[in-house]
């Protein structure tokens, strides 16, 4: 099996056992056959191969980049112009996925990137309250409720092809802390380096997005 067969076997079994706080919705959408269809093509892509890879951790899918289209950090606009995979989703853009793909291009594009890094998430699938995006530590209750979750899906990247001498985490707040308190009890990384989240950049740093992406490039090419 490729790395982009052991992907998309892992994508298809994704399913949370334990019972969610009320009014929290999964955000699964491996379900959908076609954004199922699309993913599948884009590891076949770049990930036909048995290479390890860094792990970039961001915290959770969003409704509309890998909420929608299967693909992390990668919205239906970047997962057709940037990736070269056609599809009828809502062209919608997405700030986080507009961040990475310019970061992915200062560092030569899709295929060199992914040939040498697998975006991800802490928690791989998403979750949805009030119509809203949630992430996983946004309550104690499903924090306690995805923990069981989060551990068994990085054993399983891991299992997949992560290098385990370091990974990157996007969020350098909880994100990040919460990546610390769990690698410190399972020791899934000799080091992980904190860069500061695509959405956070897009959203309340604008003005200084070139220098985010010096830090990105800095901090990937080490």
């Amino acid at each position: 099996m490729t790395v982009a067969d052991r992907i998309n076997h892992f994508n298809v079994s994704l399913s949370i056992a334990s019972e969610l706080p009320e009014g929290v919705e999964v955000m699964n959408p491996y379900l959908d056959e076609e954004a199922y269809r699309l993913s599948a093509l884009f590891y076949s892509k770049f990930f036909n191969d048995n290479n390890h890879r860094t792990g970039v951790f961001g915290i959770n899918p969003g409704r509309f980049g890998a909420g929608v289209t299967g693909v992390p950090f990668t919205d239906p606009v970047k997962l057709e112009n940037d990736c070269g995979i056609p599809n009828h989703f809502e062209k919608r853009g997405e700030l986080s996925s507009d961040f990475v793909y310019r970061m992915i291009d200062e560092l030569g594009g899709p295929e060199a990137f992914y040939s040498k890094y697998f975006l991800t998430a802490i928690c791989p699938l998403g979750f949805v309250k009030d119509g809203k995006n949630m992430n996983y530590y946004d309550s104690a209750d499903l924090l306690e409720a995805t923990e069981p979750f989060i551990i068994e899906t990085i054993n399983q990247q891991l299992e997949i092809g992560l290098d385990r001498e370091k990974a990157y985490c996007l969020g350098q707040g909880k994100n990040m802390k919460y990546f610390e308190k769990i690698n410190r009890k399972h020791h899934f990384f000799k080091e992980i380096i904190p860069l500061a989240h695509p959405r956070y950049i897009m959203q309340y740093k604008r003005k200084q997005l070139n220098d985010y992406l010096a830090q990105y490039r800095i901090a990937l090419k080490g």
